[in-house]
C-alpha cells in the first residue's frame, strides 16, 4: 500500500499571505527540490544537508531566472511527518509564486498530492494510527477552545492507547480460550471464567463510557444547537444578526418573513454555539409558511437550548396555545425566556407581560436586540446553560461518527460475551464474540482496515495535509 512516488502540494490555506509553504514528500524529495534550489552559500549542498535543518537560497526557473528567495527545511526519513524524506519550501505568499513553485516541482517529476495524502502516508508508514490521523483534520477544523483541546488529546494518542490496551487484554483471553479448544479432548482449562467475566465487565464499562461521550463530543465539534423561537415579528432574525455580528437574516415588519431555517455558528467564551433562526409560530393558512412552522417544531426538538422570544410591546392572544406547543417539544431542554424590545416599554408594561408567564418555569432576560441592550447578559446565560465540562489534556471524548459506530458494535459484541459466559455457551462461540469486539476496536485505530476505508477517510482532508 505504501507508494513510491514523490508528491508535492501547497500546504498553506488558499489565497495571498505573507508566506506560503509548499511541501514535498517521497523517496526523491530532496533530489527534486535540489534541482530547482540554489543555496546562498556556495559551499553547501542540499543533498548533503542533515535532517531538521533549514537553508536560505533562491528558486531557479528554466533559463536561470530567479523565481523567489526561500527557506528550505529538510526532514530525513524516518524523522518526518510522513516518515519519508520531506522538504518544505517557505516562499512569499503571492499566488503567482506559489503556483510557479509547484509547477517547477511537477516539471521535475513530482506528482500533485491528493487530499490527505501526506497524512495517509504518515499512517501507512506507522507514524500515527488512523484515529490520530483523523484528529489532524479535526484540529485544523477546530473553532473553539473545547474542540481544539478534544482534537489535540486524540492526536496525542490517548484514545488510541485506551483501545490498544483493551484489545491486548481481549487477545490474551481469546488465545487462552482457543488453546483450550486445541486440547478439548484432554478437558484442560486455561482461561479462568471468573476472571474473563471480570475483564469483560471492565471492558464493557470502558467502551460504554467512550460511546456515551459522543453526545458531548458531537456538541463540541459541531456547536451547541440553540433554537430561536416565538411568534412572528418578535425579533428573532434581529437577534440572530446581533449574535452573529452580521446581517445573516432578512429583517422586516411583514409577518412571516422567515419561512425556512437559517443556521450559523459563533464562538462565545471559547464555546461554539449553532444558532437556528426559525419561522414564527402562528396559525396560518399559507401552505409554505406552515411547512416552515413544522420545521420550527423539529428544530426545537433537536436543540439543546431554546431561546423563546416574546415581544414586550404587545400582549399576545395566543400565549396558552403557544406555550403548549413549545413546552411539549422542548421538554427536558434548557429554555430561556427572552423579553425583547424593552427599549419601547416601561417597567410596568414589562411586568404585565411577565405575569402572563408566571406559571412557566424558565430563566428570564430582558433585552433589546435592535439597540443591543443586555445582549451581553444573554450571552453569559447561554454559556451557563451550556454546562460543558472543562476538558483537560488527557481527557478522551469521542467526536467522530465512524468511531462511535465502531464502539457501539464493539459494545454489542462484549455484551454477547457476558451473556455467553452466564449461559455457559460453547468456547468457540465465545471466542467468536471476543474476536468481533477486537475487530471493531481495531477499525478505529486502523489495526484492521481496507483501501476503501482509507480512501473515504483521507478524501475529506484538505490538500497539502
Amino acid at each position: 500500500m505504501i507508494k513510491n512516488t514523490t508528491i508535492a502540494a501547497i500546504s498553506t490555506a488558499p489565497g495571498v499571505g505573507g508566506i506560503a509553504v509548499v511541501r514535498v514528500s517521497g523517496p526523491d524529495a530532496i533530489e527534486k527540490v535540489n534541482a530547482v534550489f540554489q543555496p546562498v552559500r556556495k559551499d553547501v549542498s542540499l543533498l548533503e544537508q542533515p535532517g531538521n535543518t533549514v537553508l536560505f537560497g533562491t528558486l531557479i526557473q528554466s533559463g536561470g531566472e530567479v523565481l523567489d528567495e526561500v527557506l528550505v527545511s529538510v526532514f530525513r526519513a524516518p524523522h518526518s511527518f510522513t516518515g519519508e524524506d520531506t522538504v518544505e519550501i517557505s516562499c512569499h505568499g503571492s499566488l503567482y509564486v506559489q503556483q510557479q513553485t509547484l509547477k517547477l516541482l511537477l516539471a521535475q517529476g513530482c506528482v500533485l498530492a491528493q487530499p490527505g495524502e501526506f497524512s495517509q502516508r504518515a499512517f501507512l508508514n506507522g507514524k500515527m494510527d488512523l484515529s490520530q490521523a483523523e484528529a489532524i483534520a479535526d484540529l485544523i477544523a477546530s473553532t473553539s477552545t473545547a474542540s481544539h483541546r478534544m482534537a489535540l488529546n486524540q492526536m496525542r494518542g490517548r484514545f488510541s492507547n485506551e483501545l490498544m490496551m483493551l484489545r491486548e487484554k481481549l487477545l490474551h483471553f481469546v488465545s487462552l480460550i482457543e488453546l483450550e479448544l486445541d486440547f478439548n479432548e484432554e478437558d484442560v482449562e486455561f482461561a479462568d471464567r471468573t476472571e474473563l467475566k471480570r475483564l469483560a465487565q471492565e471492558i464493557e464499562e470502558k467502551i460504554a463510557r467512550l460511546a456515551d461521550s459522543f453526545a458531548l463530543g458531537n456538541v463540541l465539534k459541531n456547536g451547541i444547537p440553540v433554537a430561536l423561537v416565538g411568534e412572528t415579528n418578535v425579533g428573532k432574525s434581529t437577534l440572530l444578526n446581533v449574535l452573529l455580528n452580521e446581517e445573516k437574516a432578512i429583517v422586516s415588519d411583514v409577518h412571516g418573513t422567515t419561512r425556512d431555517v437559517i443556521e450559523d455558528c459563533v464562538n462565545i467564551g471559547g464555546v461554539t454555539f449553532r444558532f437556528i433562526d426559525t419561522a414564527g409560530i402562528r396559525e396560518t393558512k399559507d401552505t409554505v409558511e406552515n411547512m416552515g412552522i413544522e420545521r420550527t417544531y423539529q428544530k426545537i426538538e433537536q436543540a439543546s437550548i431554546v431561546l423563546w422570544l416574546v415581544d414586550c410591546t404587545q400582549i399576545s392572544e395566543h400565549i396558552e396555545w403557544l406555550t403548549e406547543r413549545i413546552a411539549r417539544r422542548a421538554e427536558g431542554k434548557k429554555i430561556i425566556l427572552v423579553f425583547n424590545k424593552v427599549d419601547k416599554v416601561d417597567k410596568d408594561e414589562c411586568s404585565v407581560i411577565d405575569e402572563l408567564f408566571a406559571s412557566f418555569d424558565a430563566e428570564r432576560i430582558y433585552i433589546s436586540a435592535k439597540e443591543r441592550i443586555n445582549t451581553d447578559e444573554l450571552q453569559r446565560s447561554l454559556l451557563e446553560a451550556a454546562q460543558l465540562p472543562t476538558l483537560q489534556l488527557g481527557d478522551v471524548v469521542v467526536s467522530n461518527m465512524r468511531h462511535y459506530e465502531a464502539l457501539t458494535s464493539a459494545l454489542a459484541a462484549i455484551r454477547r460475551v457476558l451473556e455467553g459466559i452466564d449461559m455457559q455457551i460453547s468456547h468457540d462461540f465465545l471466542s467468536q464474540d471476543i474476536r468481533e469486539c477486537m475487530h471493531f476496536l481495531g477499525l478505529i485505530t486502523g489495526a484492521i482496515t481496507t483501501d476503501e476505508i482509507l480512501g473515504s477517510i483521507f478524501s475529506r482532508f484538505c490538500i497539502g495535509k
